[in-house]
Formats: C-alpha cells, sequence, structure tokens
C-alpha cells in the first residue's frame, strides 16, 4: 500500500508544522536540546543553556546568544540574538568569531609581570593578589602627594557606558584618555558646532536618499545595522550615492559613485547645497524655525534688522563660489553628477540620511568642516530628527545613571588637553609620547585597556621609546585578553575577559529607537544558574582571567584601605551598608532604578528586572520611530526655545537652535571659521609635486571582517582577511612601471613601509591606498607575542638614537598548539604595517590626527622586502612641532575650553579655568 504523503510522514506519524524561526524560541533557552551533527547516524541530544550578551568586535554592540553545553561546560556556538532591537538577530563575519577569541591557544590566562626589559617579552606568572598590592599603593601615594594628573587610564574601545567615569572621579583624577582623535575627533567637533550633539543617527530605513561618504555600507560605524536598514531603504525605492575613492562594495551598490579627490568633499557638499538653493528645494520653514540665522545677520549687518530675506541671500553667497563646474573642477567629477546628486538629496525633503564619521573627516586637515558641511545640506532639506532624515546620537543612545556619582574632579591635565587645542573633541592622545618628550609631565602608573598604541597609532616608534622610558612612564599596566604590540612593554600584563566574560552595559544609536543591551560572561551565568556560588568572575572563565569591573572595585577598595580618602564609599553596596558592591549589585540597581519600563516589563513577566535582563540580554526603552528630543516639550523653568507657540527642548547648544553661524568660533578667536565652508586639505593638489611623483596615501579604509588590532586571536577572520596590498590605479601603475605583485616602495616624511601594488581600475589615478588591521608583527625568541594566526616575526633594530628598521624574518606560517587549525595555516603574507611611517599631523582646529599622507611612490629596488619599514622618529618631532605651530585657537575669557562644550569624564566648572 503506497503511503500518501501529503498527510504523514515517512516515520507513519502525523506533519507536525510550525513557524520558520531562526533561533530557538525564548522559552526553552534554560534547556535547548539539539542533535549532535558529529554523532550522526545516531540520535544523540546535547543539551544547551542559552545565555545572550553583547558583541565586542565592533562598537555597534549587536546581540550574541552563547550556546553553554551543560555537559561540559564550555561555549559551544555564537548567533545572533533575534531580540536585539538594534542587530535583530544578524551579525556579521566578527560575532561568531567570539568563538575563536574565547577558544584562542594564545590567549593569555594569567596575570603576568615583566622580568626583563620593557618590549623584551619576557614575562613572569603572577597572581591577582599581588597585582592588586602591587598596584593599589602606587596610586594611593599619588593621590596622597596630589599628583592627580600622573594617573592615567588609555582606553582604546570602551565597550560600555559610564563605568570608568564613576572609578576615575572616585579616585579624584583626571586621567581619562581615549582613542577618539585618531577616529572621529573632527567630526565631533563640526556637529557639535551645530547641535551640541557630537554624533549622528541616520534612519536610514525610512530614507528617501542616503548619502554615504565612505565605504559604510560595508565596514562603517554600526555597520551591521546600518547595513540591514540601509538596504531595506533600497528595496524600498531609496536611492544611494556613495563618495569614495575606491570602487568598493559600497560603491557597487549605489545609483551614484562620486570618485572626488580626497580633502575635497566639504566643496562637494557645499555645491549639493548651492543645486538645493538654487532650484528652490531648501525648506525655508526649516530654517526660519530652527536656526540661528538672526545671529548670523546680526554679526554681519549690526546696524539693521535682521530679516529672513538677508538671510537667504547670505546663505546663497555663502555657497556661489560652488557651481557644479567650479565643484567638479575641484572635486574631479562630472558637474552633471553635482546637479543630479544636489537635486536628489533636495527632493528627498525631510528623508534624507547622512553621516559622516571618519573618512573624510578624519583623513584631513580642516575635516572637521566637512562635517559642518554635510549637516548644512542635511538642515537645507529639513532632515534634523525626521523620519528617514537624520537624528542626534542622543536621541538614539541611552546612558542610565549608577547607584551613586562622584563629585567631578577639580584638576585639569594638559596631557589630555593641551591649551593650543581648546576646542578638541576628546583628548589629544596619539600626542601623548610627544608631549611627554617636550617636557610637559610625567606618568607614575599608565593603564592601557582595549588599546594597541605601538600599532594603531601614527608614528607608533615614538611610543615605544616613551614606554620603554621608566622616567616617563613608571608602571604600564596592559588590561588585555591577548598578547600585542603594546602589551610588550608592560609591566604588567593582566587578562580581562572578551564579549562573553565580563559584564558591561552598552547602548548605541543604531537606528531611530533607543535599547540598552547587557554584556555578561556566561559561563558564570550558566553555572549559577544551575546553583554554583561564584564570588569572582575570573573563577568561571578559562584559566583567571578577570572583568573589567570587578577589577576596579577591588583595586579601589584597596587604593582606600581605610575609607580615609573617600574613594570606599563609592564603591559601597547599595544593598549592605559598609560592604563592597559586586559586579550583580551595581547592574541589578540600574536595571531596578534607571531604565524606564523595564521593571515592569519585567514583572509582567514574573521576573525581577535583573533577571529579565539576564534573560533577554537587551531591553527596547523606545520604540523604532520614535521622536527626536528637540521636539519634546520642556516647562518654562527648563532649558528650551519657543517654536510655534510651545516651549521645546531644542538642541544642545547656547541658543537652543541649530547653529549655522557659531558664536563660539568667533569666541574662540577663528571667526573665519564661524560658518560651514572648504578648507583645503594637507593633500590638496596644490600640495603635491607631481613631478616628483607625489600621490595622496588613503590609509583608512577598513575591511569588514577584521577589528582594528583585535582580529589577530581570530582563526577564521584571519583566514578570510590576510592581506594589504597598495590599491593603484593602472595609469600610475604603467608611470610607475609595475603590475599586481611587485613591490612598492611608500614613503613619507619620517620613513617608508614596502609593501605589494594591486593594480585596479576601481582606484581614482593620483591616489593610492592601503588597508587599516593587518601588518602584525611578533619578536623572535619570545614565548608571547601577537598571535601567531596573523602575524610574521620580524627583527626591530634601533641602530642609533631616532632610527628604527624592522625586517621580516619569517612569514605567518603553521604551528603547534592544542588547535589542529593551527597546524593547517595555508596564508603566509599577513600584510605590511603603514602606520609606524605616518607623523602625527593634529588639524590645527580639533586636534584630530589627519590620516591621509603625502607620499612618494616608487617601485622596489633591489634590496628592499616585502614588509620592510623604516622610521626616523627625530624627524617626527620636527614634523609635530610644525603641526603644532599651525594651531589657530588660544584659550580666552580666562577659560581653557567653552564651558558648554562637553568633555569626556568632565570635570568641575572650576578646572575650565586657567
Amino acid at each position: 500500500m503506497k503511503m500518501d504523503l501529503s498527510k504523514v510522514a515517512p516515520s507513519g506519524e502525523e506533519w507536525q508544522t510550525s513557524t520558520l524561526e531562526s533561533c530557538p524560541p525564548k522559552d526553552k533557552w534554560d534547556d535547548w536540546v539539539e542533535l549532535d551533527a558529529k554523532s550522526w547516524p545516531k540520535r544523540v541530544e546535547k543539551h544547551y543553556r542559552i545565555v545572550p550578551t553583547i558583541c565586542f568586535n565592533c562598537e555597534a554592540g549587536c546581540g550574541l546568544i552563547s550556546y553553554v553545553d551543560k555537559e561540559t561546560g564550555e561555549v559551544r556556538k555564537f548567533e545572533g540574538n533575534p531580540y536585539h532591537p538594534g542587530s535583530r538577530g544578524r551579525n556579521c563575519a566578527k560575532g561568531p568569531a567570539t568563538l575563536n577569541q574565547i577558544q584562542d591557544p594564545e590567549r593569555i590566562l594569567y596575570p603576568m609581570r615583566r622580568v626583563g626589559k620593557r618590549g623584551e617579552g619576557k614575562f613572569e606568572r603572577s597572581t591577582w593578589d599581588e597585582v592588586i598590592s602591587e598596584i593599589a599603593p602606587r596610586i594611593r601615594k599619588a593621590l596622597k602627594e596630589d599628583r592627580r594628573t600622573e594617573v592615567m587610564y588609555h582606553v582604546g574601545r570602551p565597550g560600555a557606558d559610564g563605568y570608568m567615569d564613576r572609578v576615575l572621579q572616585a579616585w579624584g583624577v583626571d586621567g581619562h584618555n581615549s582613542h577618539t582623535n585618531v577616529c572621529s575627533g573632527a567630526a565631533r567637533l563640526g556637529y557639535s558646532l551645530w547641535s551640541g550633539s557630537d554624533r549622528p543617527s541616520p534612519d536610514h530605513a525610512r530614507a528617501k536618499f542616503i548619502l554615504l561618504l565612505s565605504a559604510h555600507l560595508e565596514t562603517g560605524h554600526y555597520f551591521n545595522p546600518h547595513a540591514q536598514r540601509i538596504m531595506e531603504a533600497k528595496m524600498a525605492g531609496a536611492k544611494i550615492a556613495a563618495v569614495d575613492v575606491r570602487l568598493s562594495n559600497t560603491a557597487s551598490m549605489s545609483d551614484y559613485w562620486l570618485a572626488t579627490h580626497p580633502g575635497s568633499e566639504a566643496a562637494l557638499l557645499l555645491g549639493f547645497a548651492r543645486v538645493i538653493l538654487e532650484e528652490g528645494l531648501e525648506d525655508q520653514d526649516y530654517l526660519r524655525k530652527w536656526t540661528n540665522w538672526k545671529d548670523w545677520i546680526r554679526a554681519d549687518f549690526p546696524n539693521e534688522e535682521p530679516s529672513f530675506a538677508r538671510f537667504m541671500e547670505s546663505l546663497k553667497t555663502l555657497v556661489s563660489e560652488w557651481t557644479p563646474e567650479r565643484t567638479a573642477e575641484e572635486c574631479g567629477i562630472e558637474a552633471s553628477q553635482v546637479v543630479a546628486v544636489g537635486r536628489e538629496i533636495g527632493n528627498a525633503r525631510g528623508a534624507f540620511a547622512s553621516h559622516v564619521w571618519r573618512n573624510a573627516a578624519s583623513g584631513n586637515r580642516g575635516g572637521w568642516q566637512v562635517a559642518r558641511c554635510l549637516q548644512l545640506v542635511t538642515v537645507l532639506t529639513g532632515s534634523v530628527g525626521t523620519p528617514g532624515g537624520t537624528f542626534l546620537h542622543s536621541d538614539n543612545k541611552f546612558v542610565p545613571a549608577p547607584f551613586a556619582k562622584p563629585p567631578p574632579q577639580k584638576v585639569w591635565n594638559e596631557l589630555l588637553y593641551p591649551k593650543e587645542w581648546p576646542l578638541s573633541h576628546h583628548e589629544l592622545s596619539f600626542l601623548l609620547p610627544h608631549l611627554l618628550m617636550d617636557g610637559r609631565g610625567k606618568l607614575d602608573t599608565y593603564f592601557t585597556r582595549v588599546y594597541n598604541p605601538v600599532w594603531t597609532n601614527p608614528d607608533g616608534c615614538a611610543w615605544m621609546e616613551v614606554l620603554a622610558d621608566e622616567s616617563l612612564v613608571g608602571c604600564h599596566v596592559a588590561l588585555t585578553p591577548t598578547w600585542s604590540e603594546t602589551a610588550l612593554f608592560a609591566d604588567w600584563v593582566l587578562p580581562m575577559g572578551l564579549a562573553s566574560e565580563r559584564h558591561d552595559i552598552m547602548s548605541q544609536e543604531t537606528h531611530a529607537g533607543k535599547w540598552i543591551g547587557f554584556r555578561q560572561p556566561v559561563l558564570r551565568v550558566a553555572r549559577e544558574a544551575e546553583g554554583e556560588k561564584i564570588e569572582w568572575t575570573w573563577e568561571a572563565n578559562p584559566g583567571e582571567v578577570w572583568e573589567e569591573d570587578e577589577f576596579w572595585i577591588a583595586l579601589s577598595w584597596a587604593i582606600d584601605e581605610d575609607g580615609s580618602l573617600g574613594i570606599r564609599q563609592w564603591f559601597e553596596s547599595p544593598y549592605r551598608k559598609g560592604e563592597c558592591v559586586t559586579t550583580e549589585e551595581y547592574y541589578r540597581w540600574i536595571f531596578e532604578n534607571s531604565v524606564p519600563g523595564l521593571p515592569e516589563a519585567a514583572q509582567a513577566e514574573g521576573l525581577t528586572p535583573m533577571e529579565y535582563m539576564r534573560h533577554h540580554g537587551v531591553f527596547e526603552v523606545e520604540p523604532d520611530g520614535s521622536l527626536s528630543a528637540h521636539l519634546k516639550e520642556v516647562s518654562e523653568d527648563q532649558p528650551g526655545v519657543e517654536v510655534d507657540g510651545k516651549r521645546l527642548a531644542g538642541f544642545h547648544t547656547p541658543s537652543r537652535l541649530l547653529e549655522i553661524w557659531s558664536p563660539t568660533m568667533k569666541d574662540w578667536g577663528v571667526e573665519q571659521h564661524s560658518l560651514p565652508n572648504y578648507l583645503q586639505s594637507h593633500i590638496h593638489s596644490s600640495e603635491l609635486d607631481a613631478a616628483a611623483g607625489e600621490m595622496v596615501l588613503v590609509p583608512t579604509f577598513r575591511i569588514p571582517t577584521l577589528i582594528h588590532t583585535r582580529s589577530a586571536n581570530s582563526k577564521w577572520l584571519a583566514e578570510l582577511s590576510n592581506t594589504n596590498p597598495v590599491w593603484m590605479n593602472s595609469d600610475d601603475a604603467a608611470r610607475i612601471g609595475v603590475k599586481s605583485g611587485d613591490l612598492l616602495r611608500v614613503s613619507t616624511r619620517i620613513g617608508h613601509f614596502v609593501n605589494k601594488a594591486w593594480v585596479t581600475e576601481g582606484i581614482r589615478p593620483g591616489v593610492v591606498a592601503c588597508s587599516h588591521h593587518v601588518g602584525r608583527w611578533r619578536i623572535p625568541d619570545s614565548e608571547h607575542g601577537t598571535n601567531r594566526w596573523a602575524a610574521a616575526t620580524v627583527q626591530v633594530e634601533n641602530p642609533e638614537p631616532g632610527v628604527w628598521k624592522m625586517h621580516r624574518m619569517s612569514d605567518v606560517a603553521p604551528f603547534a598548539s592544542n588547535d589542529p587549525d593551527s597546524s593547517r595555516i595555508w596564508w603566509t603574507e599577513g600584510g605590511v604595517h603603514q602606520n609606524l611611517t605616518f607623523p602625527v599631523q593634529p588639524d590645527p582646529v580639533s586636534g584630530m590626527h589627519c590620516w591621509h599622507q603625502k607620499v612618494k611612490v616608487s617601485k622596489g629596488g633591489p634590496d628592499d622586502r616585502y614588509g620592510d619599514i623604516q622610521v626616523n622618529t627625530k624627524r617626527s618631532m620636527e614634523v609635530f612641532r610644525e603641526w603644532l605651530a599651525q594651531t589657530e585657537c588660544e584659550p580666552t575669557n580666562g577659560l581653557r575650553r567653552p564651558l558648554h562644550f562637553a568633555r569626556a569624564v568632565r570635570p568641575a566648572d572650576s578646572a575650565y579655568r586657567l
């Protein structure tokens, strides 16, 4: 008898159907059962506890769920958390690669103390008790002697919101340093001058037109959440323009590709603005209500009553130079492209989404004006905080308050914010060695966390010189999961947890809503769910890998051993008077008291707020499509602005309006920059000697599968991306006489590097480009060093003061470990590091390092070898002083910085005064 398979399965049972899901249902996360694929054909069940956490392999904070094997107690895999409002269950390659990182055979498992010279790579195992007992007295002594600028915490990727602010302010030090001025500091200044908010938040999903000033679709900030929404908009009919010297994947998916000359982007944006104004596409009602146009007209025409007609006339005059033809000439594109894209932007009225983060703003002198000019275009179209427009980051990011906040510190550290850059957004971090060598101070105790300045920053050899000098850096403590080029110069190397091994809270402006995510140590959570008592997270992590939160609590408690310094009070439990707070209590209080709607949502599920976050990993504070904060009504006693008869919150500027004309720039001696305008870059064509073979090097483009300097501990990512050839147009290659694979010598002002050419029509002539991330190295005869999945072995030589040479001794190669895949490595190159050869180039106004380089590119010589690097740090100090002499702003009215300007770990107002 024939079986009717439309009604019954081959087993004879009725078909059972369910909706297709990408993830186990949440009610089964405590005991999820899967069949073990490796046991086929036997049906062997594997039981997992699914614990959510947050990815840490970029700043987007995408949701992850970990599968903890109940039999072995190990994490089996990571997938996307479908309940995360930002990432919505989807991850890029970097998310699942967290598994490689926690299983990395070369990871640091125990605290390590240096036993050789700094930089030699000689360490011995220590204990956490020894770490605390030796570091705490140093800091205690510095605080008692009022040396509150000699303790510094230098972080690359924080991965948390607000935690370290509490710690440093509890200590009373001005010691927070970051990486922002090698990242996004220029754009932050430009946006802040407009709105008081230093980052934008595009509502890509609802946009009608999207302008991408980079390869943002594949590699930009928050690129996974953004890429999803950009493609949703495209599928719904939105058009996209990409401004990129390369034919990137983003450009290939765009309706318009504008390969402008690097540094001309502000001119392009002013050209768009002129098209919008000439064709009457601007939103005059929005301009009238929401810009400080009256302030501009009063400043320019003090003897007449401000009129909107005069403002419109002045606005058109501002952009009058930038005809399509003039814009095309400056940018090196077609005039028709300027008109077409400008018209598209204008027609998107209210639904124009864009932002600039790094790229043009970070590459060029005057890059902060790129952000101002982009915001001008956004404002002209009335697209600030509108559906499909561009919100402020403060509209879509949520940072909850902790249970107690120490008062702001009363000191100002000029190693962080030198007087020459009063308008910088974030610290002049990349100048730290130059400022120390310039005699501006010293450090007693220096913490680096998720930060590898020897490799990441320009002029890394200057960092090696300073970190090796114990008279300038008394004690260097590297908090890191892995060995790095910088960790070799530390006195203590302390293993800290990866994404699934520590606590943090994160919220990012991924879309037009608000969420808060909870990163948690999944093995600890799983073991505690089984009834096990765990005091410290390192007891549950591999080896003795700790987490930063608990480390800072323990260290702070030890610094103030008897409570006399006033530090302990900030680390006392809000639930157990006089006792040390735990991480559980710290986050429990936040979830119970500082996240609107969370207690109610938890109660509806019969959970406490802490249980809710442990189980869900994320909470949506405001849904997608929420109202922009500047439109919210406020009372008379609150800061605000009158619009259409209502008192609204407005923007975080002195006028509470969008400041097209900046009184701040006028007050601080740079009135010539009070309006959005075009500033010629340091790599403008007029600065290049084409006859001598000078070209522009664009070194900032990123690879979507890599993580700055944190990819080397992932075998999957290293296998995907392991070279960074120099992109070169075929015309330039013919002129130099090279083909793909040939060696090139790329010479900067302070040295050179040797890499391979990749000849392509997909880059603008006259420009070369080399990607970030790769070119990692380790030194010979050292047990410790950068992971061998990605690092070549090199000989580093310092034959005379100021002269550094690096030669490759061996390629990336298979090695023996407890991971059999380490014997299967097939890739060899590993890329070439370029940042060592870059001088520091601090922008005269924003302080941002201007990444683009004026270089000479030649065919490799007979003595050149792949990976060769040479640098002269004496020359790099000369270049530093050249750029220092270009600074334009000075402290004014007895202030170091405008009081209304935000500052990382803001000190007391009294510290702003000279």
